[in-house]
């Protein structure tokens, strides 16, 4: 709904967001329209519609139906239509458009799934019960069904259903109705979910799909705060980004940039690459025009998973979507505050799983740089530089490093106490045995070792 006089707001075009997200159909009205003068009417609606298609044609709905309306000439403060009052304009017109978006739907509806029914309002009945009125998002339940208010961890018996006033035993997905139960204050619950016994966890963190909306113009980087709703709720989260592990090669960016745009599933015992920065597909194939030549070492890897640490648990069912918000930016700057979207892909309560976050496989590539101090001999050196006087080379005993001729060595341990090492090569060293010795290793980001330390592989 579009303010005919003001055009889009930042809410509309957040409102836009949701929808680009959510629908593949959208009915743009115009309204307050009376508030041109019928001489010029005509005339400012062309005009404002084709500055609003401008606006939608950057969208996916490139071409759809805006349609000129007025809920109630004169305004919010106008008395009660009489006779002789100016009628609503363009109402019929609007339903009738909407009524042609809706899609065909079977005669028998989908039941699969557990039982899940969105609350709208929640009033008590003398002598009768609590009745929640809502609608029903998933599977089915009957009238003698418990049910559970899962944020309040309460169970009720389903005494009676209503459907548009007439009794029915029993209620399917799409159905908008009330449903009584006995014994519940209404004053606990204003609108939330109903559903299943058990059927919609608590939980701590998340991992999800991650999209970034292409409006919001800021960075979107790891370790930052959002706000995350998820159905009913918005709570506060940290997130950390990550993607899958890119091929090595010519074609590393490429393949990163396809990697990112498919939705592959999210297995917690497969290795990923950790991301600093969510990106859109178009500043991912910018960053890597920019990169220009590709380091086979390290490919660029895109993110397209995210972890989400919530402030606080929520309870919300685990398949739905997600949109991550900056509310905290001032709404007059016309700015979109919606900064990326997705699905949630795995729940983690961890006080039944602790490890889970701490097990997860997502690795920063590390590299170290050092050089050969002496040869002792055909097959071992000492070298210098890599490590501080006081670091702890355990972690890294066993790991390779490479000569500036490519000769791999593995690290034996400490030399001394500066901070020197001693390499052994198995095929000796070429040359005179001088010049650099790099390291490079994976650091898993989530996961420890040792001392507390994260833990490193190559």
């Amino acid at each position: 709904v579009v303010d005919a006089k003001k055009g889009v707001q930042t809410q509309t075009a957040e409102c836009l967001v949701v929808g680009e997200i959510t629908s593949d159909r959208l009915v743009v009205a115009l309204n307050k329209v009376d508030v041109f003068e019928e001489s010029v009417r005509d005339e400012k609606i062309r005009t404002i519609s084709a500055k609003l298609a401008n606006t939608f044609n950057k969208t996916k709905f490139k071409g759809c139906a805006m349609l000129p309306v007025s809920a109630r000439p004169g305004g919010a403060d106008s008395q009660a239509l009489d006779a002789d009052d100016e009628p609503p304009i363009g109402m019929d017109a609007l339903k009738s458009t909407l009524l042609a978006l809706i899609p065909e739907v079977s005669a028998k509806r989908e039941s699969a799934g557990s039982f899940l029914f969105a609350v709208d309002h929640c009033f008590p009945v003398k002598g009768v019960g609590t009745v929640l009125t809502g609608t029903t998002l998933r599977g089915e339940a009957r009238v003698g069904d418990s049910i559970e208010i899962p944020h309040l961890k309460v169970e009720k018996k389903i005494k009676s259903m209503q459907m548009f006033k007439k009794p029915v035993d029993s209620c399917a997905r799409g159905d908008r109705l009330g449903i009584c139960v006995a014994g519940l204050d209404a004053k606990v619950l204003e609108r939330g979910l109903v559903c299943a016994p058990g059927t919609v966890p608590t939980f701590h963190a998340a991992v999800v799909s991650a999209r970034k909306i292409r409006f919001f113009k800021s960075a979107v980087r790891g370790g930052s705060k959002f706000h995350v709703t998820i159905g009913h709720s918005t709570v506060m989260a940290s997130v950390q980004f990550f993607g899958d592990v890119p091929k090595s090669g010519e074609n590393a960016l490429v393949d990163g940039l396809q990697d990112m745009s498919l939705d592959g599933a999210f297995d917690a015992k497969k290795e990923y690459k950790f991301c600093e920065e969510l990106l859109t597909e178009a500043e991912a194939k910018q960053m890597a025009e920019e990169a220009g030549a590709v380091d086979d070492s390290d490919p660029a890897s895109f993110a397209k998973y995210a972890l989400l640490e919530f402030d606080q648990p929520i309870t919300v069912p685990t398949d739905e979507l997600f949109i991550a918000s900056r509310f905290d930016t001032d709404i007059h700057q016309n700015t979109c505050r919606l900064a990326f979207h997705g699905r949630m892909l795995r729940h983690v309560n961890t006080e039944h799983e602790p490890d889970f976050i701490r097990n997860l496989r997502v690795f920063k590539m590390k590299s170290r740089e050092g050089s050969i101090e002496r040869v002792q001999d055909e097959r071992s050196v000492i070298g210098k530089g890599m490590f501080k006087k006081e670091s702890d080379l355990t972690a890294f005993i066993g790991m390779k490093v490479w000569t500036s001729n490519n000769d791999c060595g593995v690290i034996e341990g400490g030399f001394g106490k500066s901070g020197k090492y001693k390499v052994y090569f198995s095929n000796g060293i070429k040359g005179e045995g001088s010049g650099r010795l790099i390291l490079r290793f994976k650091k898993y980001v989530f996961e420890h070792g040792r001392n507390g330390g994260s833990k490193m592989e190559q």
